[in-house]
């Protein structure tokens, strides 16, 4: 009998473009459904990380210094136990920085 038990696991990001990415595989390489996944930040700010990404970063006229560069971003997900390996290698193909089970 295959176990069904769900967990959550939990990634956190030093950047909202590394976060988006996990989503993005979680979603297309995991069949994993968007309601089962959410986003925070780790600290009680706003933040987009603790990295400049994407829109963020240098550009011709000049690096933007507005970005709210408070702490890393969190994902959690709730899956099946036998999706946590592969979820795990997500996670940190895309940059995790920290892994997480409950």
């Amino acid at each position: 009998m295959a176990d069904i038990s769900t967990t959550t696991i939990r990634a956190s990001f030093a950047t909202r473009e590394a976060a988006k990415l996990a989503i993005e595989r979680l979603v297309q390489q995991h069949g994993v459904s968007r309601p089962d996944i959410f986003v925070q930040a780790v600290g009680e700010q706003n933040t987009a990380g603790t990295a400049a990404s994407g829109g963020d970063v240098a550009r011709p006229d000049g690096a933007r210094d507005d970005a709210a560069l408070q702490g890393k971003i969190e994902v959690s997900v709730d899956i099946t136990t036998n999706q946590i390996p592969a979820v795990q290698r997500s996670f940190g193909d895309a940059g995790a920085t920290r892994v997480s089970g409950r």
